[in-house]
């Protein structure tokens, strides 16, 4: 059997559903790689494993009552260090912003946590995002996890590290002029840099904001399609996203 850490999103959740595994011995699974391969990737700026701990066994708890689960119940999402993330600092990689601790949740975090996901942590990236090496956070430069003396790119490095080193299940980035697709390339991710107004911006600390999206990454195309689906949608906070049907 693979270890639970190797297991991608649609595995996960569906090995919760059937209680073949729980939410937390592949948490702790997680983080126990984190621990292994985190000081030679550099790919998070801050884990959050007590919070992930005590959503792992609120989602065990809903397995064992009967509950219905979130189509994410269970995975272990990175998201990128600039997205908003209530009671978690969110430093956009910088000194300015070292102890900022949002007191919201961006709407991508909304859905996540709606959808049983578990928050794992934020991760490194170019500081403001204004870069294509990972190599300008004030907090280190990260490192492509198939050679650690290439850079993973940018500026979402951080989150194609940990999905690729596989210290995270799948990841949120954002996207300007390349900065998921960009590490997606470097680090052999699937990477998708969504339409513009398909994902509410709001709560993303943008770069460019008539041009920057909020994306997943991750290491298979059903992954990539299921976070896609729970992470877009029209919202009422982001005066460009469009309200239109979604499509499975």
């Amino acid at each position: 059997m693979s270890k639970l850490y190797e297991l991608t999103a649609t595995e996960v959740s569906e090995k919760i559903r059937n209680q073949e595994i729980s939410a937390e011995e592949h948490l702790y699974s997680i983080l126990e790689r984190i621990e292994q391969v985190e000081k030679k990737v550099h790919a998070f700026v801050t884990v959050v494993d007590e919070k992930a701990l005590e959503k792992a066994r609120e989602i065990d708890r809903k397995v064992r009552k009967g509950e219905k689960l979130g189509c994410l119940a269970g995975v272990a999402v990175a998201v990128k260090d600039n997205i908003c993330t209530r009671n978690i600092r969110t430093t956009c990689s910088s000194r300015m912003l070292e102890n900022f601790v949002p007191p919201y949740d961006a709407t991508v975090i909304e859905r996540l946590k709606a959808a049983d996901a578990i928050i794992l942590g934020k991760t490194n990236m170019d500081e403001f995002a204004m870069g294509t090496t990972t190599e300008t956070s004030y907090f280190g430069t990260t490192h492509n996890p198939w050679d650690l003396r290439k850079v993973p790119g940018g500026s979402s490095g951080g989150s194609a590290a940990a999905v690729i080193s596989e210290e995270a299940t799948v990841a949120l980035g954002s996207d300007t002029g390349g900065s998921i697709r960009c590490p997606a390339s470097y680090c052999s991710n699937v990477g998708l840099k969504p339409t513009y107004g398909l994902v509410s911006r709001y709560g993303l600390i943008s770069y460019a904001n008539s041009l920057e999206q909020i994306g997943p990454l991750t290491r298979t195309v059903r992954d990539c399609a299921l976070l896609l689906s729970v992470i877009s949608g029209h919202d009422d906070r982001d005066s460009t996203s469009v309200n239109l049907a979604q499509k499975d």
